[in-house]
């Protein structure tokens, strides 16, 4: 049957004025990546990535090139949190008071779990709502689908929101489990998903083995 992997983008640049581009360890874990996916023999009749630089360049260290299909966007990180605090708007100042507080990697995920859950919540002040990209994050992977034919495969590089909106609806038929979901996303960590009679079905979620009990092993 169709097999869809979906590969969440390998480290961004966290904490760096560019965030959407692969850090250094981002283009180690993406090379790592290809070797892992190799070494199982998977390969793509169809390859596909969000519109994201660091999805492209994921997809290009590990040995693939891919087509763009915009419903694997990531949604608008700097909106979210600047409706969250207006502050933020300037990110100079985010980056200064994250540093203030001693670890601002977990500053931030407070932060941004905060921000999040107003969009969740249907708050005011964003292009996107949450319902409506968790219904495209739905949407592009069922497209992706279509496209393959009896036993094909298709690779997607996207982002770890997406990925958790379609194992959310997958899993419970809603978006209950986004929240849950989309913060234990491991970067380049796969998730497995085919297409039968009754549709898609998850096979397996956030694999990362190609990582267990490494440092390269990352969240963000």
């Amino acid at each position: 049957m169709p097999t869809i992997y979906l590969v969440r983008h390998a480290q961004a640049s966290f904490g760096a004025r560019d965030y959407d581009k692969l850090s250094t360890l981002g283009e180690q874990q993406a090379v790592a990546l290809g070797t892992d996916l190799a070494a199982r023999g998977i390969r793509a009749d169809l390859v596909v990535a969000g519109s994201m630089r660091r999805h492209e360049q994921t997809a290009t260290l590990a040995g693939f090139t891919a087509e763009i299909d915009h419903g694997y966007d990531e949604f608008d990180h700097d909106q979210v949190i600047v409706a969250h605090k207006p502050a933020y708007k300037a990110r100079a100042l985010m980056i200064a008071d994250l540093a203030r507080t001693g670890n601002p990697k977990r500053a931030f995920q407070e932060m941004f779990t905060a921000a999040t859950q107003r969009w969740i919540d249907g708050g005011a002040g964003y292009d996107e709502t949450f319902q409506a990209f968790c219904d495209r994050s739905e949407a592009a992977v069922r497209r992706t689908a279509a496209r393959l034919g009896k036993g094909e495969t298709a690779l997607v590089f996207t982002s770890g929101g997406p990925i958790a909106a379609v194992v959310s609806r997958l899993l419970s038929g809603g978006d209950g489990l986004w929240a849950r979901l989309n913060p234990v996303t491991i970067n380049t960590a796969i998730t497995k998903v085919v297409s039968g009679r009754s549709g898609l079905t998850m096979v397996s979620y956030n694999e990362h083995g190609h990582f267990d009990g490494s440092e390269r092993l990352t969240y963000r």
